[in-house]
């Protein structure tokens, strides 16, 4: 009766006075978990105490549950990681499904049943296992989460990768896609639709897509594809990308692409979220958990999961061979050149923000591969420290972002080495013309940059579609170190949540 009177997307749960010992939930739009806890369990030492780290999140029971289900305790959350402390077995609920508890019983049914009997529960569902270590849930030697998480991306980009890229022989298995390669051949668009840090790695990606997938290929902002609805045919394969799978708009324009007839595709941290399961096919980050609200290392697993299967797609193309090896290199080396990165900036980076953290207004500039770099950059400066941040594509200075240059107004410019540094040498000499403060990201030391330049920030070199992944770091580190010196909330802050579920 009450979700009748409800619209909009919602997760709610209910508990009265009146009704002791009972408790209802139900959701639409909105995630909702339920934890279950045996009485078996409750006894016995948490079985996640002690769990080695996984490969994936989550791995999936394969115990169905119909009829009534005996627990002694219930967990009702939005997010399986408040409740990983206290139980492994978990059900995710669909649209609609309410979940009912009382005296040790727990009840599923649909708000679709034609005449849902409170003593006859309707809906089929599967108990997932959760394996999420608890020493993942804590933020060990470290002060915040955020910096936990910068500092696990060498082994968060390998777990990645494990498993599904051969570095000898450059096989790339990928079981959702692998099963799925006939969907590719006959696509006639690739599709990316997604939000925040998520968009901006399918944009990191998009000039790969462009060289090796041999397709045109679109980048959406979920919520200006909902607003447009723009064409999409049964051909299309769409890309639907979400750290937390979950993301309100994108699951919303992934509703739509369905509606079309299109292959979705979900490329997700969370197993068993929305979009993982209603999805056609897709693969998972196996990043581990990411607690902080500003996504880090998510951002470059996402970017790592996407370079291959570019690499997937392009594995029959003899023109591409020599490329493709030259990436498969790269990518087996990219862990060190992360854990180097990081060794390297950290310092430079601290001292940097302590230069910047009265600034008013910051600019990020970058161009080709690093278009993407400098969104994510802003994104990550504008998140933590409230400060108005703008990435701007370098190419567009002289568009209109040149008249905000002045001599008060710091501007990070990514002049690390690749088909374009002529270019990117002229914007650092542009902005230092009208007495800016141009700070660079560079790998080698350039005579014309360090002239122009006030500060410049080196990072190691890989190659040019992964450079990106490197050149996100120092401005990573400097988002928290800003954060930090302004006494704000890295891991929460204002206003913003983890997991975007509302419109």
């Amino acid at each position: 009766e009450c979700m009748s009177h409800m619209d909009g997307a919602s997760a709610v749960v209910i508990k009265s006075k009146h009704y002791p010992g009972e408790i209802i939930g139900f959701k639409r739009g909105s995630p909702l978990i339920v934890g279950i806890v045996s009485a078996a369990e409750k006894r016995a030492k948490s079985p996640c105490r002690g769990a080695e780290p996984p490969h994936n999140a989550n791995k999936v029971s394969s115990l169905n549950l119909r009829g009534d289900l005996y627990a002694d305790e219930v967990f009702i959350s939005s997010d399986s990681n408040a409740i990983a402390e206290h139980t492994r077995k978990v059900v995710y609920l669909d649209d609609d499904d309410i979940v009912h508890y009382q005296d040790g019983v727990v009840r599923f049914y649909n708000k679709s049943d034609s005449s849902p009997d409170i003593d006859t529960p309707s809906q089929e569902k599967v108990l997932h296992e959760l394996e999420v270590a608890l020493e993942t849930l804590t933020k060990g030697r470290f002060e915040h989460y955020m910096l936990k998480e910068i500092f696990e991306q060498p082994e968060s980009v390998l777990n990645t990768m494990r498993g599904r890229l051969n570095f000898e022989t450059g096989d790339v298995h990928l079981g959702g896609f692998a099963a799925n390669k006939a969907v590719f051949r006959q696509a006639t668009r690739l599709l990316f639709i997604s939000c925040g840090t998520s968009l901006n790695s399918c944009l990191a990606v998009r000039p790969l897509f462009d060289e090796l997938a041999a397709l045109p290929v679109m980048v959406e902002n979920a919520s200006d594809f909902l607003d447009r609805r723009p064409f999409v045919g049964r051909s299309d394969v769409c890309f639907f990308v979400s750290q937390s799978g979950e993301t309100a708009d994108t699951l919303r324009a992934m509703e739509y692409c369905r509606e079309q007839g299109a292959v979705l595709v979900g490329i997700t941290n969370v197993v068993g979220s929305a979009i993982s399961r209603l999805t056609d096919f897709g693969a998972h980050l196996n990043a581990g958990v990411e607690v902080g609200v500003a996504s880090t290392k998510a951002y470059t697993s996402q970017f790592v999961l996407m370079v291959i299967v570019a690499l997937l797609l392009s594995e029959n193309s003899v023109r591409h061979q020599q490329r493709r090896r030259e990436i498969v290199a790269a990518l087996a080396r990219l862990s060190a050149d992360i854990h180097e990165c990081i060794k390297a900036v950290d310092g430079p980076v601290k001292l940097l923000a302590e230069q910047l953290k009265d600034s008013k207004s910051v600019l990020v500039l970058g161009r080709g591969y690093n278009y993407a770099t400098c969104l994510e950059g802003a994104l990550k400066i504008k998140e933590l420290t409230y400060v108005h941040t703008e990435g701007i594509n370098s190419g567009e200075l002289k568009h209109g972002p040149l008249a905000l240059i002045d001599e008060n107004i710091p501007v990070i410019i990514v002049c690390t080495n690749d088909a374009l540094i002529d270019r990117a040498r002229s914007a650092i000499q542009q902005v230092s013309a009208r007495k800016g403060r141009p700070i660079a990201l560079i790998n080698d030391d350039d005579a014309e940059i360090l002239e122009a330049a006030s500060s410049v920030v080196k990072v190691p070199a890989t190659v040019d579609c992964l450079q990106g992944i490197l050149n996100i770091i120092p401005l990573q580190l400097l988002s928290y170190h800003l954060a930090v010196l302004r006494g704000n909330n890295v891991d929460r802050p204002r206003n913003l949540a983890k997991s975007v579920t509302v419109q």
